[in-house]
């Protein structure tokens, strides 16, 4: 494995991030990762050497199933060897039908939200915490000063911000500096080699500011392993079990762009005996800008073996902008 700083923090980290959003998760009916899958999936990343694991407290039916699952895991083994992510934001329906300040990031739910996820996940502190969303109805000069009181207190570590605009990252960003409060050191939007236009003045300001860049969808919901076939009709042809054949929406990765970059990622990993899955998170964790670590969510520790492998894979600069330029 290999390891990096996250970012502008002392907090060293695997090279991937492990993510949990399939724990407990119903699709259509089918649940994507049970308990005992689970801790079988925690299990093989440290053995490959995985130390970062990325959850939520919304993750999981019910909500918060996730990060208990998380939390049983790891009283069998030593907390300091993990590195581990939460969020805050989205309604939490782990006490019945949510009241009207169990979400958005407001004093009152992130310090309701802090103390569930802290007890679920049977630890003192989170080494890192994301707002899941930007909150219109909550001034975000609130939102710090609540978040910097967790830090201050040793409740959390680091503080994250996952998908938003540019200009609301920016603003936060101003907020805690003009403020004098802790300000985000890690983002989370959603990153790919075929979605990574759409977010390009998001990712200025994570290379102007020094902010590390944990990518979720690094392979566009399994679109960039090349297990997908283009119909006659220009929709997808899904293997059974596949992602896109259990959601609805998995025909919004593959645009045209897509299409385009699957055919580079494709040409690239035969140049390098790679699979197309490896050479598309390489070529995340190669980005130059910004300190780049993929969030993966294998379902099965023989996917995560597949997805470690990339740590080995050395793509030429030639190669790198051969998948850029295809965008």
């Amino acid at each position: 494995m290999e390891y990096t700083t996250l970012g502008n923090t002392g907090t060293t980290v695997s090279k991937l991030c492990f993510g949990t959003w399939r724990f407990a998760k119903e699709s259509n009916g089918v649940v994507e990762t049970d308990r005992e899958e689970a801790h079988e999936l925690l299990d093989a990343c440290l053995d490959h050497g995985v130390n970062f694991i990325d959850t939520a407290n919304v993750y999981g039916s019910p909500n918060g199933t996730s990060e208990t699952w998380i939390g049983e895991w790891l009283a069998d083994h030593d907390r300091e060897d993990v590195v581990i992510a939460s969020k805050v934001y989205f309604p939490f329906n782990g006490r019945g039908q949510p009241g009207p300040n169990d979400s958005g990031l407001g004093r009152k739910h992130i310090r309701a939200q802090i103390e569930g996820t802290l007890e679920r996940l049977g630890t003192d502190y989170l080494d890192l915490y994301y707002i899941h969303r930007w909150d219109e109805n909550t001034p975000i000069r609130e939102t710090m000063q609540v978040l910097t009181e967790l830090v201050r207190e040793g409740t959390v570590h680091y503080l994250g911000a996952s998908s938003m605009a540019a200009w609301q990252l920016t603003k936060a960003l101003w907020t805690s500096d003009v403020e004098g409060l802790e300000r985000f050191e890690v983002t989370q939007p959603m990153v790919n080699a075929a979605h990574f236009d759409a977010v390009g003045k998001y990712l200025e300001v994570c290379a102007d500011q020094d902010l590390a860049v944990c990518p979720y969808s690094p392979l566009a919901g399994g679109f960039l392993t090349g297990k997908y076939d283009r119909a006659p009709d220009g929709s997808v042809e899904a293997p059974d079990g596949s992602r896109g054949s259990l959601s609805d929406r998995f025909g919004a990765y593959a645009t045209d762009t897509a299409w385009n970059v699957l055919e580079a990622v494709e040409t690239v990993a035969d140049e390098v005996d790679a699979s197309p899955a490896q050479v598309s998170l390489r070529w995340l964790m190669d980005q130059s800008e910004f300190t780049c670590v993929p969030i993966v969510g294998a379902r099965t520790p023989a996917q995560l073996a597949e997805n470690v492998g990339a740590v080995e894979v050395s793509l030429s600069d030639e190669q790198f902008t051969r998948i850029e330029e295809a965008r």
